[in-house]
């Protein structure tokens, strides 16, 4: 009854799966990502855009130890509940300010050093959980004297580029995502986190992925301040749901749950170590891609409410996002794949750099057209991927039972 009071946290089981909560905490989280495009939407230059990934990352890697956090223990009971609560404010705050993020203000506190300040409070959340949580497991214990090194390290960068603005925040803010990620790696190869329920941690894992398609298409659609022509509005809104359709169904149609059964089948002291490493460093840029997409088509779309662009090449920011946003998808599908189910083929990498092939074309096509050409090609990747799939499934030799747990 002390766990179910709040004095304790609550361990998870084996078939915990993620609760309402942790939903709703996630969709202030990908909301957060959704402002990553009104940031970059706002000024589309290549600068932009390499900032807009530097956001993207250091929001994904902040959100990573929560899915941790609610493996170990239950997040939508007692204390850890109320810290959650603390870390999604601090996350809506990021978000609120996050399209001011290099802007600097008279104000004592800005939005860049609001930014980043709140970004403190969600990694100090996080570790104040662990520890807590770790006060009766000596190996996470272990695990996190290690990790909270560099997490702690890079909030200095973090906080100092806040208050210096300019190309020295970009340059101090890289600093702090390199210590971070770095550091996290370097600890996490020494003292690998543990994984108690797999099917909650691929779960978690793909519905940040689905909310993001989600929110980023309406993102994408809701950009244009004035209506375009509607039979041209129409077209653009259904090539960018089939391009999003496409995305979707690349991943949650097969790989999704044969990746959650590769990872159940690995021996239980090496699958954190594997987990880590697929959904890590193969599906965070499955997120970045889909959100760098969702940018591109609502630079198609509002090009189309321009009558004198209509005729205009795409250019090559806009381009870049729309193409180089599948491309990162692509890949880093079959990173993932190859993380996970141990295989890909040569004829999977040719198609997934088809988009950066043909992304020069694509800049120079007016907006509605190059969007139509990346629909047709993430439809003809998915007829592929479908043949490949089958391929798989004849090639899958007999699995033997394990046994079961005593």
């Amino acid at each position: 009854m002390r766990g179910i009071s709040g004095v304790r946290p609550v361990p998870v089981a084996e078939a915990h799966r993620t609760t309402m909560f942790e939903i709703f905490f996630d969709l202030v989280f990908v909301f957060a990502l959704t402002r990553v495009i009104t940031f970059m939407a706002g000024s589309p230059t290549a600068f932009t855009l390499a900032q807009g990934l530097l956001l993207l990352l250091l929001l994904l890697y902040s959100w990573g130890p929560y899915t941790w956090v609610g493996n170990l223990v239950r997040a939508d009971v007692g204390l850890v509940r109320a810290a959650t609560l603390v870390a999604m404010a601090a996350i809506f705050v990021v978000a609120l300010v996050l399209p001011d993020a290099w802007t600097q203000g008279p104000g004592l506190v800005d939005a860049p050093l609001a930014l980043a300040l709140a970004y403190v409070v969600g990694r100090a959340v996080q570790l104040v959980v662990l520890f807590w949580v770790s006060t009766t497991d000596q190996p996470l214990r272990s695990t996190l004297r290690l990790f909270v090194v560099p997490v702690v390290l890079a909030w200095f960068p973090l906080i100092g580029g806040a208050l210096l603005g300019g190309a020295g925040q970009t340059a101090l803010w890289t600093v702090a995502l390199l210590t971070d990620i770095g550091g996290a790696r370097i600890a996490s190869a020494f003292r690998p986190w543990q994984l108690r329920s797999v099917g909650h941690f691929t779960e978690r894992f793909g519905l940040v992925l689905i909310i993001a398609l989600g929110e980023s298409l309406i993102s994408a659609g809701a950009g244009p301040r004035t209506m375009a022509p509607v039979s041209t509005a129409v077209a653009a809104a259904l090539l960018g749901l089939a391009s999003t359709v496409c995305l979707w169904w690349l991943y949650f149609d097969r790989l999704a749950p044969a990746a959650q059964e590769a990872v159940s089948n690995v021996p239980d002291d090496r699958r954190g170590d594997v987990a880590g490493d697929a959904y890590g460093l193969g599906h965070s840029p499955l997120i970045i891609g889909a959100i760098y997409v969702a940018l591109g088509i609502e630079e198609v779309i509002g090009r189309l409410t321009e009558e004198s662009a209509h005729a205009e090449p795409l250019g090559w920011e806009a381009a870049t996002a729309l193409y180089g946003g599948a491309a990162v998808y692509l890949l880093s599908r079959l990173v993932f794949r190859r993380l996970t189910l141990r295989t890909i083929y040569p004829t999977q990498v040719v198609v997934a750099v088809l988009p950066l092939v043909l992304l020069p074309v694509g800049r120079s096509l007016p907006p509605l057209v190059a969007l139509a050409l990346l629909t047709v090609l993430l439809v003809g990747v998915t007829w592929f991927e479908r043949r490949v799939d089958r391929r798989d499934e004849r090639l899958k030799p007999a699995r033997p039972l394990r046994p079961e747990k005593s």
